[in-house]
C-alpha cells in the first residue's frame, strides 16, 4: 500500500498477519461501521438475520486537502468529517433495520440515489435537532448555572479558573447523566453492545488475534481512541483553553466566545488522543485516558456472539480491501 513502511498480508482467520494502520469504527443501528486509510465498510444485521454489507472507497478530507501533517488542523477537520460518514452510517443502518416495512431490495439499500428528497430533509432536520441539544446541554447550560453562581459568589469572577473548573465540570456531570438516562433505553443498550462489539474487533485485531467471534469476545471492550474519551479531553482541556481567553461579562459573549473555540479545542484533543494511544506504556498517558475508559462502561456493554460476527464482518472486510489496495 503506498505512504507505507510495512504492509503485509491479511491472515484474517488466524491473525497472525495484519497491516501496519490503524482502524476506527463506529456502532450504528443493529450493525457497525469501520474505517481503515482508504476505505468504509458498514454491515448491518436484516430482520431476516442476515448480514448486509455496505462498503465504499474513501479518501480522508485531510489528504485531499494535503493537510495530513499539519497538527490541529487536520484533527478539526477530521471532527466535521467524522460526524458525516457517522451521520451517513446511521441512516444506512435505519435503513437496513426498516426494510421489512419499506420493501426495499438489497440493491436499492446499497444505493445512495434511493434516498427521497422527504427523508433526506428528515435528516438534516435530526442532525440540527441533535447539534441543538448538544450544544444546550454541554454549552448553554453549564454556563449559565456558573455564570448566575458568579454573581452570588465573586471568587468566581476573581478567580477565572475557578470559573472554568465550575463550568467543566457541569458540562462532566450532565454528560453523565445524560449517558447514563439513554443507556435505561432498550435500542440504545443494544447500540452499546454493538460499540462494545466494535471494540472488541479491534483490540483483537491490535493484539493479532484471529478475527472470530469466540476469541474476540474474549478481550476488553474498552479502547483509549473512542469518541468518548475524546468528548472528556475535550472537556478537560475546554478548563484550560478558557482560562487563558480573555473573559467578557454579558453571558452572550461568553456563550458565543465558547462556540467559536470550540474547533481549535477539538483539533488540540485529536492530537492528545492520537498522542495517547501510541504512548500508553506511558504513565501519565494512562493516567490521561483513565477518565475516558470509566464513561466507556457506560457507552459500551458486553455484546454477544451475533454482535461480534457483525463487528468481525466489517472489520475483516475492510483489511481485505486494503489488501487489494496494497497489491
Amino acid at each position: 500500500m503506498k505512504n507505507k513502511k510495512k504492509c503485509c498480508p491479511l491472515a484474517s482467520e488466524n491473525g497472525k498477519d495484519k497491516f501496519d494502520f490503524a482502524v476506527g469504527g463506529q456502532a450504528v443501528m443493529e450493525g457497525v461501521m469501520m474505517r481503515s486509510p482508504n476505505h468504509i465498510v458498514i454491515s448491518v444485521r436484516k430482520p431476516d438475520g442476515t448480514i448486509l454489507v455496505k462498503e465504499e472507497k474513501f479518501v480522508p478530507w485531510v489528504k485531499r486537502l494535503g493537510l495530513t501533517k499539519v497538527p490541529i488542523v487536520r484533527g478539526m477537520i477530521g471532527l466535521v468529517e467524522s460526524l458525516y460518514i457517522g451521520i451517513r452510517s446511521l441512516n444506512f443502518s435505519n435503513d437496513v433495520f426498516l426494510s421489512t416495512e419499506t420493501k426495499r431490495t438489497d440493491k436499492e439499500l446499497l444505493s445512495t440515489a434511493t434516498r427521497t428528497f422527504k427523508e433526506i430533509l428528515i435528516g438534516i432536520l435530526g442532525i440540527g435537532i441533535g447539534l441543538g441539544m448538544a450544544l444546550f446541554l454541554f454549552k448553554w447550560l453549564p454556563l449559565f448555572i456558573t455564570d448566575f453562581l458568579s454573581g452570588r459568589y465573586p471568587v468566581l469572577n476573581d478567580t477565572y479558573v475557578y470559573f472554568n473548573i465550575i463550568d467543566g465540570a457541569l458540562k462532566t456531570f450532565f454528560f453523565f447523566v445524560y449517558l447514563l438516562l439513554v443507556a435505561q433505553i432498550p435500542d440504545i443498550r443494544r447500540l452499546f453492545q454493538y460499540h462494545g462489539a466494535e471494540h472488541k474487533s479491534i483490540m483483537t485485531y491490535e493484539l493479532e488475534r484471529p478475527l472470530v467471534p469466540k476469541e474476540a469476545i474474549k478481550h476488553s471492550r474498552f479502547h483509549p481512541r473512542c469518541g468518548t474519551s475524546f468528548i472528556i479531553i475535550v472537556f478537560a482541556l475546554s478548563i484550560l483553553v478558557y482560562t487563558v481567553v480573555p473573559t467578557h461579562d454579558p453571558f452572550i459573549l461568553k456563550f458565543l466566545e465558547r462556540i467559536a473555540m470550540l474547533p481549535l479545542i477539538a483539533g488540540f484533543s485529536y492530537e492528545v488522543l492520537k498522542y495517547s494511544a501510541r504512548h500508553m506504556d506511558s504513565w501519565l498517558v494512562r493516567q490521561i485516558v483513565k477518565p475516558g475508559l470509566w464513561f466507556q462502561r457506560i457507552t459500551t456493554k458486553e455484546p454477544d456472539l451475533k454482535q461480534m460476527e457483525v463487528a468481525l464482518s466489517s472489520l475483516k472486510r475492510a483489511l481485505e480491501l486494503e489488501r487489494k489496495v496494497s497489491k
